[in-house]
């Protein structure tokens, strides 16, 4: 579930919600993710602020309390590797027909989503050169690059 609320430009203030659909009982996760840093060009990852908890079963409830709205919700399908610190995630994207029923879902495509994350503390730039390094050996069945999130919007 992705949910926002509307402030001033120049972008809403998001925060995303997902749990494990396969196994009843896991807790609710909620992330923020600030916005990306305006830094070097050669830098070969996107940098920016990750705030991730795990929470209780009323988090939906209490995000409405707190004013967000839901935005969109999807369901991402797939697998979750670890290399050293690094986390890749394979995982396909399915769009959901009708809201609240995770049962009734078509795929957005008929290809694959491949992320790679790494949580670092600041200043940590020679994890960039990793993930860099670990993308080449993926190459050619992955092309991975880096997202403008602007250019999405």
């Amino acid at each position: 579930l992705v949910s926002g609320v509307r402030g001033p430009p120049p972008s809403p203030f998001v925060l995303r919600a997902r749990r494990s659909m396969d196994k009843s009982g896991m807790p609710w996760h909620l992330r923020y993710l600030g916005q990306p840093e305006i830094g070097d060009k050669n830098r070969h990852a996107l940098v920016r602020n990750c705030v991730d908890i795990a929470t209780s079963d009323n988090l939906t409830d209490f995000l409405v309390e707190m004013g967000f709205r839901m935005d969109h919700e999807f369901v991402a399908k797939g697998h979750v590797f670890r290399k050293g610190i690094m986390k890749i995630v394979v995982y396909k994207i399915f769009r959901i027909l009708m809201p609240g029923n995770t049962e009734s879902i078509e795929p957005l495509s008929l290809s694959y989503l491949v992320e790679l994350n790494v949580v670092a503390p600041a200043g940590q730039d020679v994890v960039s050169d990793d993930m860099r390094n670990f993308a080449e050996q993926l190459k050619p069945l992955v092309h991975l690059e880096k997202i403008d999130p602007k250019r999405l919007m």
